[in-house]
């Protein structure tokens, strides 16, 4: 439920600043009847799939267990819609559901983390990867929670611009839109195993901000600390500079995506807190003695 509506309100807000209907949206089930939410909450719906209008876009929205009560009507129903102009996508699960129906053949989509490894699994011919989101020209995917948000926002920017894209992000209160690239969770349980309670969050906040890299001394003053007493807590917890420490993630994390991801290597030196394609190079090889365009180069899943 928290993605649906994660989808839907930021298409709300922009009509309201707007003054115009820009989006409308029906809500379907199999048969028309009330679905029920994994919160126990049963959400009521506009139409059942047979009497669905005709729309533009199509969101398979969905959750835990995710074909458990899928029809084949419903799978025969999307490879009929797959063969008009509709934009078909899936949420949180909902690439599950695409993929039973041999919509995402050689696709790059995304899901949430917690179900990627099963779906990697069943159907590895297609390229399902742990971002935020994916947009292409036939369909756009995303990880479900919060993440519905972002691409939603990008769905108006890009249709929109800018100005109404910015103006819907403050009414929602939310301070940058996250790339497609951003990581859905933390690298590792390394900071949750530290003893020191302020390092671990240091590293959090550090996480949670790859692509707008908070200053060290911005962050000190954040937990409280000087820039001496941050720099001597992360000597002793991880053994090097806050400096060295968020430069190594940053550089780990484009690395995984250069791997993992058919993400331009400019967006994702932008998702990783870079300035620009050079600067990242730089950066980039001095690490791993090798170009970003190298290291794709290297990969076994990621083609042009």
């Amino acid at each position: 439920m928290v993605a649906l509506f994660s989808m839907i309100e930021p298409l709300r807000i922009a009509n309201r600043l707007r003054g115009s209907r820009l989006y409308q949206w029906t809500l379907s089930s199999q048969d028309g009847t009330p679905v029920t939410a994994s919160n126990g909450m049963a959400l009521p719906v506009d139409t059942a799939r047979d009497e669905l209008p005709d729309v533009h876009s199509l969101i398979v929205c969905t959750s835990f267990a995710p074909e458990a009560q899928l029809e084949d009507a419903t799978l025969s129903w999307l490879q009929q819609l797959s063969h008009t102009e509709c934009q078909i996508g899936g949420i949180d699960t909902g690439c599950f559901v695409l993929a039973r129906a041999g919509l995402l053949t050689e696709k790059t989509v995304t899901l949430h983390w917690e179900s990627l490894p099963e779906f990697s699994q069943r159907f590895d011919d297609v390229d399902a990867v742990e971002s935020l989101y994916e947009i292409s020209e036939d369909g756009f995917y995303c990880a479900g929670g919060s993440a519905a948000i972002d691409m939603s926002l990008e769905l108006i920017r890009r249709k929109h611009g800018h100005a109404l894209y910015r103006a819907v992000r403050e009414q929602l209160i939310h301070d940058q839109g996250r790339l497609p690239a951003s990581r859905q969770r933390g690298f590792s349980q390394q900071s949750e195993d530290l003893a020191d309670p302020l390092l671990r969050r240091a590293i959090m906040r550090m996480e949670s901000e790859l692509e707008a890299p908070l200053s060290i001394q911005a962050l000190a003053q954040e937990l409280g600390l000087s820039w001496r007493q941050l720099e001597r807590r992360f000597h002793h917890g991880v053994g090097c500079t806050p400096q060295a420490f968020q430069a190594e993630r940053r550089l780990v994390h484009a690395r995984s995506l250069l791997h993992d991801t058919r993400h331009s290597i400019t967006d994702i030196a932008l998702a990783c807190g870079f300035t620009s394609h050079p600067s990242f190079s730089r950066a980039f090889r001095r690490r791993f003695g090798i170009t970003p365009s190298q290291a794709r180069r290297q990969s076994p899943r990621v083609h042009p």
